[in-house]
Parts: C-alpha cells; sequence; structure tokens
C-alpha cells in the first residue's frame, strides 16, 4: 500500500486497491511565491486513488464546472493524502483537494463549496496570470541576485566587510519585495475566487453556506497565529475579512438555508467512514465508530479498519463485509472491498467474482477493472491473460497516466509470450513513474521486438527517444 500506511502495514498491504493506488503525481508549486521545478512522479505528492470517493467529488463537481463554464476542459479532483485543510489548482485540468478537507466536513456543501472556489480560480485565468507575475518575479529576483553577488565578489576582493554586508542586503532586500507584491497579487486572487464560486453555487441552486461554514472554521483555527503574522505574508486575505466577505455574499443568496439531499449526504459520510477507516488506527476508528453505533458507515469503517489490521480474508472480516453486500447488494463497492481483501490475502481465484459484480455495477470500472486484472493474472492461469489484456486496455483509455495498470498489462502480455507487447507496456510504467531511463531502456528493446513503423514501433520509438524540455513542468 502506499504512505496512507506505516512500513510495517506497507508490507502486508501491498496497495489500497480500492482503489488507492499507490500512485503519485509530479505537481509544480508556488511555495513562498516563487516557483518549484516538478520532480519526478516517484517523488511527488501521494495521491488517493478511489473509485467510491472520485465518482462522488465528480458529482460535487459537475454542476458547479457547468456554470462555470469549465465542462470542455475535463477537470477531475485529485485527492491528496494529507490529513491538513487545503485545496488548490495547479494546472487548468485539475483540483486538489486534501483527504483532510473531505475528513472534517460535516456535510457535501462544505466540500461543494471548497471545490466551487478552487473552480473560479479556473474560471478567472488566475494560474495563467500568476505565471506571468512568477515570471516578472523570477527576472527581478536574478537581477538582484547578480547585484547582490556582485558585490560580495567586490568585499572578498577588498576585504571590507560593509560592502559584503551590502551584499546580502542587495540579496534579500528586493527578494522580499517581490515576495510581498507576490503574495498580494495572490491575496487579491483569493477573494476573486470566492466571488465566482458563490455566483456558481447560486447558478446551480445550491447553498454557499458549506462554502462560508469552511472558512469560518480554517478562519477560528489560524486566529490565534494570525495574529502573530506579518499580514502581507499571508497568501489569503485575513481570515476575519475573508470570513465577514463571504457571509455577506453568501447570505444574500436566496439558496442560504437550502440542505443537501438525504441521498447526497449518506453518500458523504460513508466516503467519510471510508476514509477514516483506512488512514486511522483501529482505536482510532472505534472511537469514532463505536461499536454501539450500527449505521452503515461506522459497519463501513469498522470492517474496514478490520481488513487493514487483522487477516485480510479471516472469517470475521469477510462475514463483516458480507453484512454490508447484505444491506446494500447493489453497491459496487462493497463487493470491491471484499475483493481486495481476498485478493491481498493471495486468494487471488476466490477475488474474481467480487471484484467481477463490483465492475458490473458501477459506471466508471476503470480502477477496479485493473484489481480485476490484478486477480486474474494472481492465479497465474494463462487462459485468464487475454481477459486482462482486454480489461487494462479499457482502463487505461480512461487511465492513461497509470503506472500499475502499465505493469500488470506488461504482466498480462508476458504471459501470453508477446514479448514486443510486454516490453512496451514496462517501459510505458517506468514513464509514468518519471524513470525516464529505465523507460528508453526497455522502449528500445521493444523497437527490435515490433516491424518498423507499426504501431508498437511508433510508441517504443517515442519513450526511447523522449527529451524532457528544458525547464519543463509535469504534471
Amino acid at each position: 500500500m502506499n504512505s496512507l500506511e506505516n512500513s510495517e502495514t506497507a508490507a502486508r498491504r501491498p496497495r489500497f486497491a480500492a482503489r488507492m493506488l499507490a500512485s503519485v503525481t509530479a505537481a509544480a508549486l508556488a511555495v513562498a511565491g516563487f516557483p518549484v521545478q516538478a520532480e519526478a512522479q516517484d517523488r511527488g505528492p501521494p495521491v488517493i486513488r478511489d473509485a467510491e470517493i472520485e465518482q462522488l467529488l465528480r458529482d460535487y463537481t459537475q454542476p458547479v464546472l457547468k456554470a462555470a463554464g469549465l465542462t470542455q476542459q475535463n477537470v477531475r479532483v485529485v485527492i491528496i493524502n494529507d490529513r491538513s485543510f487545503n485545496a488548490f489548482v495547479a494546472d487548468g485540468r485539475r483540483i486538489f483537494i486534501n483527504a483532510g478537507t473531505i475528513m472534517v466536513s460535516d456535510t457535501p456543501n462544505e466540500v461543494i463549496g471548497v471545490l466551487a472556489h478552487e473552480a473560479g480560480h479556473m474560471a478567472g485565468g488566475h494560474l495563467a496570470r500568476l505565471r506571468e507575475q512568477l515570471a516578472l518575479a523570477s527576472t527581478q529576483a536574478i537581477l538582484a541576485m547578480l547585484v547582490g553577488v556582485g558585490a560580495m565578489v567586490a568585499a572578498s576582493r577588498s576585504g571590507n566587510n560593509s560592502i559584503g554586508q551590502a551584499g546580502m542586503a542587495a540579496l534579500q532586500g528586493p527578494q522580499a519585495m517581490i515576495q510581498n507584491n507576490l503574495l498580494a497579487y495572490v491575496r487579491t486572487q483569493e477573494d476573486s475566487a470566492d466571488r465566482a464560486g458563490v455566483r456558481f453555487l447560486e447558478a446551480t441552486g445550491q447553498s454557499a453556506k458549506g462554502m462560508h461554514d469552511s472558512f469560518k472554521r480554517l478562519a477560528d483555527q489560524m486566529l490565534h497565529n494570525s495574529r502573530f503574522v506579518d499580514p502581507y505574508m499571508q497568501t489569503h486575505p485575513l481570515p476575519a475579512e475573508r470570513v465577514r466577505a463571504l457571509q455577506g455574499l453568501a447570505s444574500a443568496s436566496p439558496h442560504w438555508d437550502k440542505r443537501d439531499s438525504a441521498s447526497l449526504q449518506a453518500r458523504h459520510e460513508m466516503i467519510r467512514a471510508k476514509l477514516y477507516g483506512f488512514m486511522d488506527p483501529p482505536d482510532s476508528v472505534i472511537r469514532r465508530y463505536p461499536l454501539s453505533n450500527n449505521s452503515l458507515p461506522a459497519r463501513y469503517a469498522r470492517a474496514i479498519a478490520s481488513y487493514r489490521f487483522g487477516s485480510s480474508a479471516s472469517a470475521g472480516v469477510i462475514s463483516q463485509i458480507d453484512t454490508l453486500i447484505q444491506a446494500q447488494p447493489q453497491n459496487p463497492y462493497f463487493h470491491e472491498l471484499k475483493g481486495q481483501a481476498l485478493l491481498e490475502a493471495g486468494k487471488s481465484a476466490e477475488a474474481i467474482a467480487p471484484l467481477r459484480r463490483a465492475v458490473q455495477l458501477t459506471a466508471n470500472p476503470s480502477l477496479m477493472q485493473i484489481m480485476l486484472a490484478q486477480a486474474l493474472l494472481g492465479t497465474n492461469d494463462k487462459a485468464h491473460a487475454e481477459e486482462a489484456v482486454s480489461l487494462l486496455e479499457t482502463a487505461l483509455r480512461r487511465e492513461p497516466e497509470s503506472s500499475e495498470a502499465y505493469t500488470q498489462l506488461a504482466m498480462a502480455y508476458g504471459r501470453k509470450g508477446d514479448l514486443g507487447h510486454a516490453d512496451l507496456a514496462s517501459a510505458q510504467s517506468a514513464f509514468m513513474r518519471g524513470d525516464l531511463k529505465t523507460a528508453r531502456q526497455l522502449a528500445t528493446r521493444a523497437k527490435t521486438r515490433f516491424p518498423i513503423g507499426s504501431p508498437g514501433w511508433v510508441k517504443s520509438d517515442d519513450i526511447s527517444t523522449y527529451k524532457p524540455k528544458p525547464n519543463e513542468m509535469q504534471f
């Protein structure tokens, strides 16, 4: 499993396949107002992949994105494995949200409000404009550094310390000014995104109360620390100011008192239970969801905690999951959880049936198809190889950046004896992980197994000759 578990547990649970896959993404973030070059993907922030959570977040965002005029951008929400409250955009295609934001939000409306705010950044073109500001700041910073370095070199030659101190000031002063200017620009964007988010929520007939409540909670947490922080060093408006302005806008909406539907609230409680079940230790899960709580979310969280820290496919664990299935036979995520528990216990053949059922019951089965293919391959039965290839190629049309899917595809082709496609899939897996050296080596070997000019040869050639552009930022 990925970094959602400690190293000991990770050794027992290779992946949160429901579907918290061990996948990561490279993201170019701004730290203290200055750009940071994206690192290789295997050094990026850990990303939670889960079919159930992602589907609900899609349902949360689609109306807002439509109101924002962003439906053509194919925006998706990426869940970061972080317990803090945060969300951000780093390109025009993805909204990043911390798992902690979902976990502390009591209602769907609170999460939707945060997503509407981030959609406001996208719709306002803030990222493109910020990059212009960052480009200007970078040039100014370089000039300031040259002046400062020149002064320090002169000091070293003359032995004059006062000149050297002036050089340090030349390095530090302009950069502080640039940083403050950038942060002021970002603060203006935050206010604009708040206003846009409220408009989107009103246009979709939803309340902006959740957005207000989320930011008020954040403001209350920041209140003590804010007393000792330079207001110009905050990337957001001062909490109290922001909350007052937001409350004025949100409360004026005719939808202020509108509540989430019971069905949406129920789904929200389920994904919160799932996150707590997977991310918290068992004693914390039991305190939050005591045995006296017989609700479906409580049973879900306890079953997940039992599966994580007990014997994956023990009779007790499977029994807990089966009671969930009995309560909601058409819930694909309960079947998926059962298949996952069996798969990770080494019972691949037994995992196939519940995973097949999960795939049949869900509208977006790509992550489940990857897991089902893994179960098929885990039986070591060559007869399953063709089906695994079909499942994985279908899944990759929706998940083209999944290194896990390419790894499984390489195994499936290898099982079939198709070494060319096996090498190509392995190269694609390495490429998606950011391991360009391995990707090139495997792609070069794959080229020798395909006829020149064939689709496999062309794909292999693209990888073997790939060279990233200078300062290229990959998302």
